[in-house]
């Protein structure tokens, strides 16, 4: 995307939300910001009056609903400083409990909308704000009493505001039954957030952009954090925008077996999924693999879901993959994700970040079943993956992807079928054999040059890890039982 404002097009202050708006919001025009209460319109709107005040310009935030206290509490527990904001609060009068305020001859309504509607389009022609947030419609709603006056009002508001160069935006808590079209057809333009409860851990938040008049945008839904500092936006990751050149050739493992079977290695820009059942080596085999990157000067990260960083690490030492050493350096990472307390678009986002601003070549991602759990349905989970996939590729990373199969022995199967999506499909089985059991590896899949189609065996101990030569004296070994056979076969040739 065009990284460069376009002309006209403001700042919002908030992180990500200038991105998915190809720049900003086109100046001068009046927007609705709407969500449920919890949704964090109240935080992007001071937010939105705080970068015009630091830039500067005149800026006010019209409250009807929460009292200023409420408002500069709220910046407050962001670390903002209250002397930059300038919060006008406005009370409805029936609020009062004076009984010199209760109508007795005139509809509350009647009086109430017009004096509010006065005061309010009298104090923005003392200030003449070139940002303006009122915050909410649905006190205007409530006063009005009535639809037609209300959406008269409201247009007269965007008349009042026509040529004054002031860019308006209004709160809306949703309150109304509904959605509300017409005020929607009013606003040049629309922003959507929502809050989606899950079972466990915290809600999922997003926001979409529902209507820019005459301009562009990232279309769909995106996911967002409140935090403390204010709204941190992830916009949703499109591959196409982000090609780039690197050189192509081939990454080795540093086991001699494994690298033959590849043929010499993997390419860079390329995936590689490895499947089987729990404790098969899956994890080991692409720490090996980030390990080996690292020690080249790689830098490589391993995003874990399932297991704790601490075992994980002394695993890792134990079969004299010395991980810490790599670690101390800087060249590995390894980050422990909650799938309970992240979501999937900043997930991606962390992974697009240490990529673009670390330079790391390798991601190994253990395991897609954790992120799996992250996610709110099966598509989702493809969609996204895709993407990222092929983010990771056009950036010249080699990505390793877990995917842990259900069952130990013979007939397993997997929760969802990503198999498509790699580029390198390395599977890892058990079978039993004199009374042993033992660990098989083979490659599946290669889209890129010639590959091995035999089963090799797979040994984890305190050596390392070591690849043995092809299986050629049993039959049947992926049904977990094999038989063996008399006289060793070779190997058919499959050229």
């Amino acid at each position: 995307m065009n990284d460069t404002a376009p002309m006209g097009r403001i700042n919002t202050g908030v992180t990500g939300l200038d991105d998915i708006l190809s720049g900003g919001l086109p100046g001068g025009q009046m927007y609705l910001l709407e969500g449920t209460p919890g949704t964090g319109k109240t935080t992007i709107a001071l937010q939105f009056i705080r970068t015009a005040i630091l830039a500067g310009e005149k800026a006010l935030y019209i409250t009807l609903s929460e009292s200023k206290r409420e408002l500069e509490a709220s910046a407050r527990s962001h670390g903002w400083k209250n002397e930059e904001l300038e919060i006008a609060e406005f009370v409805p009068e029936e609020a009062s409990l004076s009984l010199e305020q209760q109508y007795s001859v005139f509809h509350p309504s009647e009086v109430e909308l017009a004096s509010t509607i006065t005061k309010l389009t009298d104090l923005i022609e003392k200030v003449k704000p070139v940002r303006l947030v009122i915050d909410s419609l649905s006190e205007l709603r409530l006063l009005a009493a009535d639809t037609m006056r209300y959406r008269r009002q409201l247009l007269a508001l965007k008349q009042f505001f026509a040529g004054r160069e002031t860019t308006v935006l209004l709160l809306d808590d949703r309150s109304a039954e509904g959605s509300d079209m017409q005020l929607q057809s009013i606003a040049h333009g629309v922003l959507r957030l929502d809050k989606v409860a899950r079972s466990y851990g915290t809600n999922r938040r997003q926001i979409e952009i529902l209507k820019l008049r005459g301009s562009s945008f990232r279309e769909g839904s995106h996911d967002y954090t409140i935090e403390t500092g204010g709204i941190r936006i992830y916009p949703r990751l499109i591959a196409n925008e982000h090609e780039s050149s690197f050189e192509n050739d081939r990454v080795k493992s540093g086991i001699s077996g494994l690298d033959e079977m590849f043929g010499g290695g993997l390419n860079r820009g390329s995936s590689t999924l490895l499947i089987g059942p729990t404790g098969a080596g899956k994890s080991t085999l692409a720490i090996q693999y980030a390990h080996a990157a690292a020690k080249r000067g790689d830098r490589a990260i391993v995003y874990s879901f399932d297991e704790v960083l601490r075992t994980a690490v002394e695993r890792a030492e134990a079969l004299g993959i010395r991980v810490r050493e790599e670690m101390e350096k800087g060249t590995l990472a390894m980050s422990q994700i909650d799938p309970a307390e992240l979501s999937p678009g900043e997930f991606i986002w962390q992974i697009r970040k240490d990529v673009e601003e670390r330079d790391t070549r390798v991601v190994v991602i253990d395991s897609l079943n954790g992120f799996l759990n992250a996610m709110p349905g099966e598509k989702d989970l493809i969609l996204q993956l895709h993407e990222l996939i092929a983010f990771l590729n056009q950036k010249g990373v080699i990505t390793f992807l877990i995917l842990t199969q259900h069952g130990l022995v013979g007939s397993m199967h997997a929760e969802i079928d990503v198999s498509y999506l790699a580029d390198t499909v390395l599977l890892l089985r058990y079978f039993e054999a004199r009374g042993e059991i033992r660990q098989v590896v083979s490659v599946l899949k290669q889209r890129v040059g010639r590959h091995e189609r035999t089963l090799r065996e797979f040994y984890l101990g305190e050596d390392g890890i070591s690849v043995g030569e092809p299986l050629t004296n049993f039959k049947g070994i992926l049904t977990g039982v094999p038989d063996i056979e008399s006289t060793p076969q070779a190997p058919k040739n499959e050229g």
